[in-house]
């Protein structure tokens, strides 16, 4: 019987970039014209990694989220693992919006991706999943990087990170 290879697909999001991003955005915020005087801000929780959006309108949040989104984007940091959500009226004639971050592949989505992978019709290639992660196994390194490739080509919705390679 052959070696089993393998490697780990994964999800993730670098929470040091993202706050790295926001310190940009902030700066950038506070020398733009069309936001003097205005009620704007970018906060981040960590812990539970949202990030929550204050503006004075919806114009506004709309603008706040484009400059986070670019700034996010020249930082390498996957802006698909981000769900925004409602925006809700604040204190003082402000709205918000919470914006969560997705650490890891999510149950539903990894079914969708083992059932890709089956679906490729791939052979003697394994895929289970371990946690928030995916392992997929194969005596062949060759059918492992068509994995990678296939999954590359698809759009799940998060954005997919492959590590942990074992040959």
């Amino acid at each position: 019987m052959a070696d089993q290879s393998s490697f780990d697909v994964t999800s993730n999001v670098d929470l040091q970039e993202v706050d790295n991003a926001l310190n940009q955005a902030r700066k950038e915020v506070a020398q733009r014209y069309d936001f003097k005087g205005s009620k704007a801000s970018i906060e981040f929780d960590p812990k539970d990694s949202k990030l929550i959006l204050v503006a004075d309108d919806d114009f506004k949040l709309n603008a706040l989220w484009e400059i986070l989104q670019t700034r996010l984007i020249r930082r390498n940091v996957p802006v698909k693992n981000m769900t925004r959500g409602t925006v809700v009226p604040a204190a003082n004639t402000t709205v918000r919006q919470e914006i969560s971050l997705q650490q890891g592949i999510p149950s539903e989505k990894a079914k969708d991706i083992i059932k890709f992978i089956k679906d490729a019709k791939l052979k003697k290639v394994q895929a289970s999943i371990q946690g928030d992660q995916l392992r997929i196994t194969s005596p062949s390194k060759d059918e492992l990087q068509e994995v990678m490739r296939v999954l590359r080509e698809q759009d799940f919705g998060v954005a997919l990170q492959f590590g942990n390679y074992r040959g």
